[in-house]
């Protein structure tokens, strides 16, 4: 039964994360497409250089959000006694860390439209390995949580496909 629960818990995070990855990834490609063939124009607005300071710098808060929200919430994980009650902080700090990590590439994809300035481009490639760090494994899960060995196993089997 717990392993159940735990399994659910488990893959709701890698669904969403895939689903909002999936929805990102091709949103960008296209912008960027846009950006490097020169030959397209779409007779966007002039926007002041403010609003792409702005864009970026809430890129970078929004990338440094994620990771010092997930690290406070499941700070006093291991104060939790039992295993669900731990899933269940880990699963809610890590959709709200890939919800921010969804933001974050919007907005380089929006900057890099209007402004086509390459930071943007660097801004959602650091985006893209913070992805990649909210991807739950069986092996991330327990080391964050410094789960015993028991715990561990049930992780394990949980990740395993039904």
């Amino acid at each position: 039964m717990e392993v159940q629960a735990i399994r659910k818990l488990y893959k709701s995070v890698e669904v969403r994360l895939l689903i909002l990855l999936g929805l990102s990834l091709p949103l960008f490609g296209l912008v960027y497409l846009y950006y490097n063939s020169g030959n397209l124009n779409w007779e966007l607005p002039q926007l002041p250089s403010v609003v792409e300071i702005g864009l970026a710098g809430l890129g970078v808060f929004f990338l440094l959000a994620q990771f010092l929200i997930f690290r406070k919430r499941t700070q006093g994980i291991q104060r939790v006694e039992d295993l669900i009650g731990k899933i269940q902080i880990y699963t809610s700090a890590s959709l709200q860390r890939i919800h921010l990590l969804t933001l974050s590439c919007l907005l380089d994809a929006i900057g890099l439209l209007f402004f086509k300035n390459p930071i943007f481009v660097v801004l959602f490639a650091i985006t893209l390995v913070f992805f990649s760090l909210a991807k739950p494994s069986p092996d991330r899960i327990i080391r964050m949580m410094k789960l015993s060995k028991k715990e561990g196993d049930i992780i394990r089997e949980a990740s395993r496909p039904a």
